[in-house]
């Protein structure tokens, strides 16, 4: 029975929305040509397979590479896509993961296409209705579980009520860790006293990491079973090593493909690897490539009869590998009751068999990057949450702009931040020089923000690239959809050059797709990407190529100070940031950023250079 709780109807009607924004936004018909799902970063196309098998589950997995230079962002872990090539039915499957022009990909078929490794197969992205279904069941559903109705209420509690932020009891607690600080000490404290929901809110470079595996090695040393989620992969794993540092008994579900060595043994099939169950999983995939083989005979062209025979046996093959889910289910359980920390993506939680299981506490990291449906998804398996994360930071990817107006991209830690009483601020970056860190901590954390000692200033760190007059004008890219600015990009060709800036120590960056294409081809060697995409990533040098230069004053996206949040906050040793100080300057935040870089900085134009 749909629920009747605005909120939630309000949720479920953004889910619909967002949900209808994929399935128009990723269609491949008369509206949306090839070239355009191309141009907006929602295909790649053409990939070359290099190498096909079959997974841990019996289905097909293929690695690819792209002879060309390709703004991935949108390509994350665990995204649904379908495989297609002109002419024929595509399939179905899941990004297991890519990176630079490589990358692999999981099909939800008995077996590899017929057409697989001809020219002019891609891959394009999909609406995930397994994801859209599982959170509007959670949803519908919320009201029943009493407990977690009552949080999403306060969450969600419309009527101002004074919220006094409450301190922490400083228990005589024996930390692994002798090296944090006190802001850190005192989050592990309110994570170990936490009886409902405890908020670490940690901006660049505060050891949020180090501060979650301390505090996940204080609970089980308390006998409680630990549940850590993030919306990304990559988050996890970190995680994950942080803990098997720590001697802990830890157990990565979900994606296993792209995992190292560390983390591979930890999950369900490095575990399994040498069992007596994975020699019968290895006979019984031996059995579906015998069948495989047979369905192979029969070519499309063929008849009906033969048509069924193929169809027959693919359906053999389909049962062998609902055979093979189940003993790895039935293995698998007995890996879940012994582990002390269970990790996985929301998604992949909810398709491992947890449920039975009981567990104390659930830890989201990246928590400012997790939609709240996702968040209650994964709330049921606990008994109390962290968020950890930063809400000043990007916020999660949203397609419906009708859904955004209603909210549906501000992320659970956001949701819940200003409603929740235990609060607790990692206070100390060790990331970046002082004067790099000290505008964020100034405009975004209330110069709450400090730095280590270790990291104050010995030279100028942050510098900006003035394009004012040069006729640096932005353009719309080949694709047509996205800005680039040919002028910034011979700017840093020369900032490079007369920098003797080291390739690999160095990253370009810029909010526009279009030029991190351009940058791509004429910097073929140099780690190049959106901001979004290289959210959570650092280098010793940034270049940060802002695009915007128009008689307008027109800002565009540069807007979303967030973004601008990430990008500075990502260089070690070195920020340079190229703009055109007369289109940004009118705007207040970008104002007080210039007045910044003329007092901490080093204020440079581009007529410096020669070019």
């Amino acid at each position: 029975m749909p629920s009747s709780h605005p909120q939630i109807q309000k949720l479920i009607q953004c889910i619909n929305l967002e949900e209808a924004e994929e399935i128009k936004r990723y269609s491949l018909d008369q509206q949306h040509s090839l070239k355009s799902l191309k141009a907006e970063g929602l295909a790649l196309h053409p990939i070359v397979v290099t190498r096909k098998t079959f997974g841990y589950a019996d289905y097909p997995e293929i690695s690819f590479r792209l002879n060309f230079p390709a703004e991935t962002n949108r390509f994350r872990d665990g995204t649904a896509i379908e495989c297609f090539i002109n002419g024929e039915q595509p399939v179905k499957g899941i990004l297991l993961n890519v990176e630079g022009r490589s990358g692999e990909f999981r099909l939800f078929a008995p077996d590899f296409p017929d057409w697989i490794e001809d020219a002019g197969v891609g891959i394009k992205l999909a609406p995930d209705q397994h994801t859209t279904s599982i959170m509007k069941e959670i949803l519908s559903n919320l009201e029943s579980n009493k407990p977690l109705f009552k949080l999403f209420d306060k969450i969600h509690a419309t009527a101002p009520s004074p919220l006094e932020r409450v301190g922490v009891r400083l228990e005589n607690v024996s930390f692994r860790n002798n090296r944090l600080n006190e802001s850190q000490q005192q989050a592990v404290n309110a994570i170990i006293q936490n009886e409902e929901m405890t908020i670490v809110h940690g901006p660049p470079g505060t050891g949020k990491t180090t501060t979650l595996v301390e505090a996940i090695f204080q609970l089980v040393q308390k006998e409680e079973k630990i549940l850590v989620s993030a919306p990304s992969n990559t988050a996890m794993d970190n995680i994950a090593k942080g803990l098997i540092a720590q001697g802990l008994k830890i157990l990565r579900v979900g994606n296993s493909s792209k995992v190292d060595e560390t983390i591979f043994q930890h999950t369900p099939e490095g575990k399994l690897a040498n069992s007596k169950q994975q020699k019968e999983i290895k006979e019984l995939k031996f059995r579906a490539e015998q069948f495989r083989r047979m369905a192979l005979k029969y070519k499309r062209s063929f008849g009906k009869a033969e048509r069924e025979q193929r169809n027959l046996l693919f359906k053999e093959v389909k049962n062998i590998r609902a055979e093979i889910k189940n003993i790895q289910a039935y293995n698998e359980q007995k890996l879940y009751e012994e582990a002390d920390v269970i990790l996985g993506t929301p998604i992949g939680l909810n398709d491992s068999k947890i449920a039975g299981i009981k567990f104390q506490t659930l830890v989201i990291d990246e928590a400012g990057q997790c939609l709240e449906p996702l968040a209650w998804c994964i709330f049921p398996f606990a008994e109390k949450y962290v968020l950890a994360g930063d809400h000043l930071q990007l916020p999660p990817t949203v397609l419906s702009r009708d859904a955004m107006k209603l909210g549906f991209n501000r992320s659970i830690l956001e949701v819940s931040f200003t409603k929740i009483s235990q609060v607790f601020l990692l206070n100390t970056q060790y990331r970046m020089r002082e004067s790099i860190a000290q505008f964020s901590s100034n405009y975004f954390y209330e110069g709450l923000l400090k730095t280590a000692s270790h990291l104050n200033n010995i030279a100028q760190h942050i510098c900006f690239i003035d394009t004012a007059g040069s006729g640096f004008n932005e353009t719309k890219g080949s694709d047509g959809t996205s800005l680039q600015n040919e002028g910034e990009l011979r700017l840093i060709q020369k900032l490079i050059e007369n920098e003797n800036l080291n390739p690999t120590e160095t990253a370009v960056i810029s909010p526009y797709s279009g030029q991190v294409a351009a940058g791509k081809e004429i910097l073929p060697t140099m780690r190049i990407s959106t901001i979004d995409s290289f959210q959570g990533q650092e280098k010793e040098t940034i270049i940060l190529s802002l695009v915007r230069s128009n008689d307008e004053n027109d800002i565009g996206f540069l807007k979303d100070y967030r973004r601008m949040n990430v990008a500075i906050t990502r260089a070690k040793e070195q920020l340079y940031v190229i703009g055109d100080s007369a289109t940004i300057g009118g705007d207040a935040f970008y104002n007080s950023f210039l007045t910044y870089i003329e007092t901490h900085g080093t204020y440079r134009t581009v007529w410096e250079f020669e070019l």
